[in-house]
């Protein structure tokens, strides 16, 4: 059973008429509607087509997302082998919305950081809606530290809001925590690889996405504040959270374009959540590509790039 975003609901009336009309041909063997089902099944595969021909960004962060989008452990289980889970932040305690731990990418031993958003209540809750706390960034810290040290690439897998805004998180210095970790992902002599598989939310993102490279899924956004907190800051009023998104340049083609992201990893027709295998497969295959490439070149080469790459964004803008 599909989950259909807002403006999917005339393709999730087609789909669901062919689903009938299968259910009754179940039910009454004598039936045959296999034609009509058919014809429903081409009607609503170019309807599909249209919809994602040209998504608008908020139609895009809609199906960023999207809740049955692959996550950070979806990703971890299918392209990671030998994954040994590290945990906490050795000061204060374990946060659940980071995973992390060593693997083998290909055979390549890799030090692998992501946020999981979980995939039901239960799991949403335990991992905050992926939303990480100040020792969520640590933990990330360490383990970033740690394949530093034994000289491990680092993949990490960006899906969230943003950081976890609470009392408690401002508390115990989340903002010194993302610059840290931030800080942390410039000072490693590691190929560094990053892929926005979901939402890119604010400096929650970048303190694991400030890489040698990044990626980002075709419908996957990247963006300083999510349309709805821009919105609210510039207009008082969240209903306005189209004409932000217009205005962040949050999607993965206007990054690209601005030099932001590196490449644009091709989602299947109708968004990652409709053929899961087929995008961890393409994420995958992406990681290959820039691992093989990163792990030719050596630690300062890596590093100078790493930092030249930030140095450098918008000084095309500001020149002009």
């Amino acid at each position: 059973m599909n989950n259909y975003l807002e403006f999917e609901k005339p393709l999730a009336e087609i789909e669901g008429k062919a689903e009938e009309l299968r259910a009754l041909a179940r039910a009454n063997e004598e039936m045959d509607v296999e034609k009509e089902a058919a014809a429903l099944d081409r009607k609503a595969e170019a309807l599909l087509r249209d919809l994602y021909a040209n998504l608008s960004p908020w139609r895009k962060c809609q199906v960023a997302r999207h809740p049955d989008r692959p996550h950070c452990k979806d990703y971890i289980d299918a392209l990671f082998t030998e994954f040994t889970s590290l945990a906490g932040d050795r000061n204060f305690a374990d946060d659940l919305a980071v995973m992390g731990g060593l693997a083998r990418f290909d055979g390549t031993p890799v030090m692998v950081i992501g946020h999981e958003k979980g995939h039901n209540t239960r799991t949403r809750i335990e991992r905050n809606f992926g939303m990480a706390r100040p020792e969520g960034y640590r933990k990330a810290i360490r383990l970033m530290g740690l394949a530093d040290r034994f000289g491990l690439p680092i993949i990490s897998l960006v899906d969230t809001v943003g950081a976890y805004p609470g009392k408690g998180a401002e508390e115990r210095g989340q903002s010194e925590a993302i610059a840290r970790s931030t800080e942390k992902c410039l000072q490693v002599k590691v190929p560094l690889i990053s892929i926005i598989i979901g939402e890119g939310g604010s400096g929650g993102a970048v303190a694991f996405a400030t890489a040698n490279r990044v990626a980002m899924l075709e419908h996957s956004v990247y963006t300083v504040i999510s349309p709805e907190g821009c919105a609210s800051i510039l207009w008082k009023d969240a209903e306005k959270m189209r004409e932000a998104a217009e205005a962040l340049r949050l999607t993965a083609q206007d990054l690209e374009r601005l030099g932001v992201a590196d490449m644009v990893i091709p989602e299947p027709l109708g968004g990652a959540q409709r053929d899961r295998e087929a995008t961890i497969r393409a994420v995958g295959a992406a990681i290959g590509r820039m691992l093989k490439e990163l792990q030719k070149k050596k630690p300062e080469q890596l590093l100078r790039e790493r930092r030249q790459k930030y140095l450098d964004i918008g000084a095309a803008g500001l020149a002009a």
